[in-house]
């Protein structure tokens, strides 16, 4: 297809505002109506609300499609490109939507462990658990929108491709062969910067992220846990966007998929958060996934011809996250019969 972008910011700024207003507004239901009182989250509550995610993330995808397929033939712009196929574009535009959506769900596999951990560490309660992600979803929205608009500007040059694709191939390298390291809040550069300028209780208070005490403020143990959550997604969200620009170079199809796959991150979690070990061979699915789509970007592309099929990589990154949760599920750990060795 050609170089042209199918929705420049210019044409489709709408949707990028129709868009937001939609997520804000699904936002306010979930944390003003539908979780207005804390309370702990059950799984069927969690399921829920992940089927939720899931189903309109489809819809729109479907939209998406139909959009498309709807204004493309009548776009001027598009059918002065020679050779240019209104209908193959639109189906383009909804399997690169779908591929990126299916890429950032399972990259966030990894925020879930990050999530079991500083919730462990900080000791937060079950029953503020969601507020916690819920203002961290929306830093995450944040960041995710100026790391997609910086993606879009500095990927239009080529050696600029080639050097993420490096690092994602490096990064998926890493995830394969590096032994796994639980990370550890209280070392953590940003969390010890936060404890010197502001003062922390160790005390949790209610769902408050900072409470007065003799007339001072003090940041809580929520607080923390939040600062290292926003933390975190800031660094997979460096490999998180250049994986879905690997896949299609529309800013919007990569913003709008992105965001998707992060807002149904909170209910995963919930769902998944007491299993999510048992999946032991899904990191290295993750990282083949990673190295796959640097190779996209600094080779596979430019033997196809400037893009390699979106079918086929929707095929092969849905083979190896299927192949990885299946191993992790036959493949039974071993018991170590001497613990002592351990020590």
């Amino acid at each position: 297809m050609s170089d042209v972008l199918l929705f420049p910011f210019a044409v489709t700024w709408w949707l990028y505002i129709a868009f937001t207003v939609f997520v804000i507004m699904m936002l306010f239901l979930d944390l003003g109506v539908f979780h207005k009182k804390a309370h702990v989250v059950s799984i069927k509550e969690s399921a829920i609300w992940s089927g939720t995610w899931f189903t309109l993330a489809l819809i729109f995808n479907y939209g998406f499609y139909y959009y498309a397929l709807s204004t493309f033939p009548t776009d001027p712009r598009l059918n002065a490109v020679p050779g240019f196929d209104a209908v193959v574009a639109a189906k383009q535009v909804g399997l690169e939507f779908l591929t990126g959506f299916i890429i950032e769900k399972s990259l966030a596999i990894d925020n879930i462990f990050i999530f079991v951990v500083v919730f462990s560490y900080f000791a937060v309660p079950a029953i503020y658990q969601h507020r916690i992600l819920f203002f961290g979803i929306i830093g995450a929205l944040i960041f995710r929108a100026i790391f997609i608009a910086l993606g879009a500007s500095l990927l239009q040059y080529h050696w600029v491709v080639l050097i993420v694709g490096g690092f994602l191939i490096i990064t998926g390298i890493k995830i394969l062969i590096a032994p796994e390291k639980v990370p550890d809040p209280g070392s953590n550069s940003l969390i010890k910067l936060v404890k010197k300028f502001v003062p922390v209780t160790s005390v949790i208070q209610g769902q408050n992220f900072f409470i007065r005490q003799n007339g001072l403020l003090y940041a809580t143990p929520l607080f923390l846990a939040l600062v290292f959550i926003e933390f975190s997604d800031i660094i997979f969200a460096i490999d998180s966007v250049p994986a879905i620009f690997a896949i299609t170079k529309e800013p919007l199809i990569v913003f709008t998929s992105n965001i998707f796959a992060i807002l149904g991150l909170r209910s995963l979690y919930f769902l998944l958060a007491g299993v999510v070990d048992k999946f032991r061979f899904l990191k290295y699915g993750l990282g083949l996934i990673l190295i796959f789509v640097g190779l996209k970007m600094t080779w596979l592309n430019a033997i196809f011809g400037g893009k390699f099929p979106v079918l086929w990589s929707l095929g092969i990154i849905g083979i190896i996250l299927l192949g990885s949760i299946i191993i992790s599920l036959v493949v039974k750990p071993r018991i170590d019969l001497n613990p002592s060795s351990k020590k």
